[in-house]
């Protein structure tokens, strides 16, 4: 029986190395888009999440509070990590962190293909599609 992941803010610097590793895997090398999209200013301000299993980097994410949302970031897992579950615990660890720091209120901008991921968790779309990085993104929010 596989172990389960656990999931963590990222407080160190090697958590926050396995972090953009992450991030590099699925969005620079899967999905190609460029390093000045995938970084960008809003890194020093966000909260990390690290998703490990057995020690190794399987999933990431970033939190931002603007306005009276919790906005939801670079959400990824790793590939061969898909279709077991994860990306769901990591949305839910997400959301409950930012519950702890007083939101209850959240906002994303979902890639068109996970649309239907973030539906199943309370989202809805509240815009227009638009394309960042050469993908199909809309906007979602879900207040709870």
């Amino acid at each position: 029986m596989e172990n389960r992941p656990t999931f963590r803010l990222a407080r160190s610097l090697d958590d926050l190395i396995k972090v953009f590793i992450v991030r590099g895997i699925v969005f620079m090398d899967e999905q190609h888009v460029r390093y000045g999209q995938e970084m960008d200013e809003h890194e020093h301000a966000a909260i990390h999440i690290l998703g490990e299993l057995d020690g190794e980097p399987i999933a990431a994410g970033r939190i931002r509070f603007t306005g009276p949302f919790a906005k939801l970031e670079r959400l990824a897992v790793r590939k061969p990590y898909r279709g077991r579950g994860y990306g769901d615990q990591l949305v839910r660890f997400a959301m409950d962190v930012a519950r702890g720091m007083g939101s209850n209120r959240f906002k994303l901008n979902a890639q068109l293909a996970v649309r239907d991921f973030y539906a199943r968790h309370g989202f809805r779309v509240c815009g227009e599609n638009f394309t960042e990085a050469n993908i199909e993104h809309c906007p979602m929010i879900r207040e709870d």
